[in-house]
C-alpha cells in the first residue's frame, strides 16, 4: 500500500458518480486519489457514508479497479451501526434496520439497473425492521449485544427502540434534569468499549434549550458514562469517538483534527490536522476513514477555529495511516454533497448494496427460518428464498 506526503498533492481521478444521470443537478460528483480503489481491494472492504444534508447513503465500493460511488435516497440519513449482516440507518423521524441476504445477490446482478454493468455484488442488504421515533435528532447509533443503542439529542440523552413507545431513554448527563426536546447540550457521539456503551461527546455542558450554541468554540466535553463525570473539557464542537486498538480517539471537528485522549490526563492530542469540518470516523487495521464536510457559514460554525483557519473547507472522505498521521488518499465530493455524518466500513464486503428503491425485488425476496425452508420445494431455494440464521 503506497503512501502519500501530506504537503504533496497525490495522484487524482474524476468520476461522475453511478446515480448522477438520474439526478437533477447539482450533480454527484466526485475525484479521488488514483490508489485509493488499490486500498479498497487489498482491504477487502467497502465503505457506507451518510450525509443528511444531500439526503443520501454513499456506497463506496471497488469495481475492478474503479472507485464505484452509490448512491440510495434516504430521509436525512445520519448514524450508522454495522453488526454481522445488519445495518442500521437513523433517519429524520425513524430507524431503518436491513439485513444483508447474500442469495438475492445474483437477481441484483440481473437487475435492469445492473445488467448493463457487469457489477458482481457481495452483499444485498434488504429492509427488515422501521421503527418509528419522531424527530429526535438521531446522531450516532452502536449495538450493544443484539439491542441498538443512539444518541437522542434532541431530548439529551442515548436511548433504545421500544416495541411501544418512540424510545427509551436509558442515561442522561448529569448536568441534563429534564426529559424535552430541546437540544440542551448537543449531544452527539457515542463509543463501545467491551461490549458496552462507554463515552460520549456533547457540544456543551449546558441546561437549556440550545444553550450550547453560546460557547460552541470551546464549550465541548467528553463524558464518561459509567462515572458521569466529565473526562475533557475545552473541546471545540467534538464528535465521533472511538475505541480502538487500546486507545480512545475523538475528532475535534471545530478544529478539523482528529486524535487521541489520554484518560489519565484528560488531555487530547492531535494526530493529524485535515481540511475541513471532521466528523464521522471508522478503522481498518492502520487506516482511519475520516469524514470531512465543508460546513458554510452560519449560526451554527460562525465563530470555530476551522472557519477562521480555512477559507474554503472540503468535503469527502480522508484516509490516514494512524501509526504515522499521514494522509493516504482521499476521496473528495463536490457539487451536492457538502457535508457528511457517519462513516462505516464494511469489512468483508467488497461491493454492497442497500435496497430501498424497488418494491418488486423487495416483495419477491423471503427470508425464512430453516424449518420453514425445509417445506418449500428445492428449485425455489437460494436465489428466492433464503434461511437466515
Amino acid at each position: 500500500m503506497s503512501e502519500l506526503s501530506p504537503t504533496n498533492e497525490p495522484p487524482i481521478n474524476g468520476a461522475v458518480d453511478s446515480d448522477s444521470a438520474a439526478d437533477s443537478p447539482p450533480p454527484l460528483r466526485s475525484v479521488h486519489t488514483s490508489n485509493l480503489p488499490q486500498i479498497f481491494a487489498e482491504g477487502n472492504f467497502s465503505l457506507l457514508v451518510t450525509t443528511y444534508q444531500a439526503g443520501k447513503l454513499v456506497l463506496l465500493r471497488n469495481d475492478k479497479g474503479i472507485l464505484n460511488t452509490h448512491f440510495r435516497n434516504f430521509l436525512k440519513p445520519m448514524g450508522l451501526a454495522v453488526r454481522g449482516g445488519k445495518l442500521a440507518i437513523g433517519c429524520s423521524i425513524d430507524i431503518w434496520e436491513f439485513h444483508n441476504v447474500p442469495a438475492v445477490c445474483q437477481r441484483l446482478d440481473d437487475h435492469e439497473e445492473n445488467k448493463e454493468t457487469g457489477f458482481h455484488h457481495d452483499a444485498c442488504f434488504l429492509p427488515r425492521r422501521s421503527h418509528t421515533t419522531g424527530d429526535v435528532q438521531i446522531h450516532e447509533m452502536a449495538w450493544v449485544d443484539d439491542e441498538l443503542w443512539f444518541v437522542n439529542t434532541a431530548f439529551s440523552c442515548l436511548a433504545t427502540r421500544s416495541e411501544i413507545n418512540s424510545f427509551e431513554p436509558h442515561w442522561r448527563p448529569k448536568f441534563i434534569t429534564e426529559l424535552v426536546p430541546g437540544d440542551y447540550c448537543h449531544l452527539n457521539g457515542l463509543a463501545t468499549r467491551d461490549g458496552r456503551i462507554r463515552y460520549v461527546t456533547a457540544l456543551g455542558e449546558t441546561d437549556t434549550p440550545g444553550g450550547w450554541r453560546e460557547n460552541k468554540r470551546d464549550g465541548g466535553v467528553l463524558i464518561d458514562v459509567d462515572s458521569n463525570e466529565v473526562i475533557v473539557r475545552g473541546l471545540s464542537m467534538p464528535h465521533s469517538p472511538r475505541w480502538y486498538r487500546d486507545k480512545l480517539w475523538l475528532l475535534e471537528s471545530g478544529n478539523g483534527t482528529i486524535g487521541t485522549v489520554d484518560l489519565a490526563t484528560g488531555k487530547y492530542e492531535v494526530i493529524a490536522e485535515l481540511p475541513g469540518f471532521t466528523r464521522g470516523i471508522s478503522f481498518l487495521g492502520p487506516l482511519a476513514f475520516v469524514g470531512l464536510s465543508q460546513v458554510r457559514e452560519s449560526a451554527v460554525f460562525s465563530g470555530i477555529p476551522l472557519v477562521e483557519r480555512l477559507e474554503e473547507r472540503t468535503c469527502g472522505i480522508w484516509v490516514l495511516n494512524i501509526e504515522t498521521g499521514q494522509t493516504v488518499a482521499f476521496c473528495r465530493f463536490e457539487d451536492a454533497v457538502q457535508e457528511i455524518f457517519a462513516v462505516e466500513v464494511l469489512p468483508g464486503i467488497h461491493f454492497p448494496d442497500v435496497v430501498n428503491h424497488d418494491a418488486e425485488l423487495i416483495g419477491r425476496s423471503y427470508v425464512l427460518g430453516d424449518e420453514a425452508l425445509a417445506l418449500v420445494p428445492a428449485d425455489l431455494r437460494g436465489g428466492k428464498l433464503k434461511s437466515e440464521s
